[in-house]
């Protein structure tokens, strides 16, 4: 389905769990950006309770989305944006506001001037990692794609991408639930990619393929970050931190607050 963009409508922006624990930048430039896009903006950062109902505790995730939903009813959102694939689907079943991928409404606004072929120069060769709970919703693979041409950066695809990906082993809770499944799941995928050097525009996926043995950038760091070359190496792993995720989730938070005043 083609989005319509309404700029009378009020749109707000939520980055999930995991990008505002990797990456306060990403958000904070992110909702900036928004922010100049769309007269009427606003943002929430909150769990949209996924957790809870991959775990079978439904009648928690009920309560926790319906306390989302009215924070979102509260400052009138008529569309949300959405930076995880999880909050996407959750928010389709779950909510009546209608919810758009922040990769597929991307190439409709585009990116900013400046960043349109900044990486044309890079001898980098990325392979996309398309996040498995996605992995039907075409106009987002698209969309991902669409950025990276934009950016100028090389792609090879994986057999296994877009409706045929796999899991990154991060998928269903496994990681807590079983350890050494999910360390197996990781190292299969990196196995099926056709490079060492991965896209992906999930912050849980680029911690798991970290772990499995490749290196990893998230879309939004070469979307607002420098310039990735063959040689470098990727953004620490700080999802494996609590500590530190933690902290960063107060970081975007306070991000959001400034980018949006």
């Amino acid at each position: 389905m083609t989005i319509k963009i309404d700029k009378s409508k009020r749109y707000g922006f939520m980055p999930g769990c995991s990008l505002p624990s990797y990456s306060p930048e990403a958000v904070t430039k992110t909702t900036a950006y928004l922010n100049e896009v769309f007269p009427n903006f606003s943002a929430v950062q909150k769990c949209c309770g996924k957790p809870t109902k991959a775990v079978g505790q439904y009648d928690l995730f009920k309560e926790r989305f319906a306390d989302l939903q009215k924070d979102m009813d509260d400052v009138d959102i008529d569309e949300m944006i959405v930076a995880c694939q999880s909050c996407k689907l959750t928010f389709d079943e779950a909510s009546p506001t209608p919810t758009h991928s922040l990769w597929e409404l991307l190439p409709i606004i585009g990116l900013p001037k400046e960043l349109k072929g900044k990486a044309k120069d890079s001898d980098i060769v990325f392979t996309i990692h398309d996040s498995c709970s996605t992995r039907h919703l075409t106009a987002l693979h698209d969309g991902v794609r669409w950025i990276l041409q934009e950016l100028g950066y090389k792609v090879v695809e994986s057999e296994y991408s877009r409706e045929k990906t796999r899991c990154c082993g991060f998928g269903g809770m496994v990681v807590p639930a079983n350890p050494p499944v999910a360390e197996k799941v990781m190292k299969r995928r990196v196995e099926t990619l056709e490079t060492d050097k991965i896209v992906v525009y999930c912050s849980a996926c680029r911690s798991s393929i970290l772990k499995g043995g490749a290196k990893a950038w998230h879309l939004l760091d070469l979307v607002w970050g420098p310039v990735v070359y063959a040689k470098d190496a990727p953004p620490e792993d700080v999802l494996s931190s609590p500590v530190k995720a933690w902290i960063n989730r107060y970081k975007a938070k306070k991000g959001i607050e400034k980018a949006i005043k």
